[in-house]
């Protein structure tokens, strides 16, 4: 986990700026923004992090027959995790397309075949849990969802706990928080208030 930290870090694919506030698309402020497409840039580290992700899967569901990506950032890292463990791998995307097949899924799937979803970050969990119902709905068995990073929001561990989904990340917020003090990216009154916005990550009483 810290190897994997240190690697977001350093490659500023997490960016940690607790007195200039990100703007995410819900509309919350945060002390923290995460773009793992930018590992895609690095080759070392690219295998680095698809390394990891095989290893985990082939220890955490070595039953596994397919490894499914999000769109689209889960896309790449998926395709190169099911390189290494000589999977067939698919993506599912945020809807059907409007012309063609209509697919929302794309691969070749069957009913009962076991599948993980792989992510590149879960946040609140809802676009992750959107393709797993797609997948399920296909009649597919989602065995299992691996991130890179998890924010470790407690939304989040609360929709995957009830869709009864077992779930797995290379490194987590609290971790990053860790190896960032550890590694001088942030100071100890930062710390606190990026603890205090994973607590409540919907008020802004973390930047008082």
């Amino acid at each position: 986990m810290k190897e994997i930290a240190q690697l977001l870090l350093d490659l500023e694919a997490v960016s940690l700026r607790p007195e200039e506030p990100f703007l995410w698309a819900s509309g919350i402020l945060s002390p923290i923004y995460c773009d793992n497409r930018l590992i895609l840039s690095y080759p070392k580290e690219r295998r680095l992090v698809a390394d990891a992700l095989a290893a985990q899967i082939q220890s955490l569901w070595p039953e596994a027959e397919m490894l499914m990506g999000t769109a689209t950032a889960g896309i790449p890292h998926a395709a190169l995790a099911a390189e290494r463990l000589e999977l067939p791998m698919g993506f599912v995307r945020g809807k059907a397309k409007d012309h063609g097949k209509q697919n929302a899924i794309e691969g070749r799937i069957r009913p009962g075949l076991k599948v993980v979803v792989v992510e590149d970050l879960i946040s609140t969990g809802g676009s992750s849990l959107d393709v797993v119902e797609t997948l399920r709905a296909s009649g597919v068995e989602v065995i299992g969802l691996i991130s890179i990073f998890t924010y470790g929001m407690t939304k989040a561990k609360e929709r995957i706990a009830a869709a009864k989904l077992p779930v797995s990340s290379l490194t987590t917020y609290e971790e990053l928080l860790e190896v960032a003090a550890t590694s001088g990216y942030i100071q100890s009154d930062e710390i606190k208030k990026l603890r205090a916005f994973m607590a409540n990550p919907q008020s802004k009483d973390w930047m008082k």
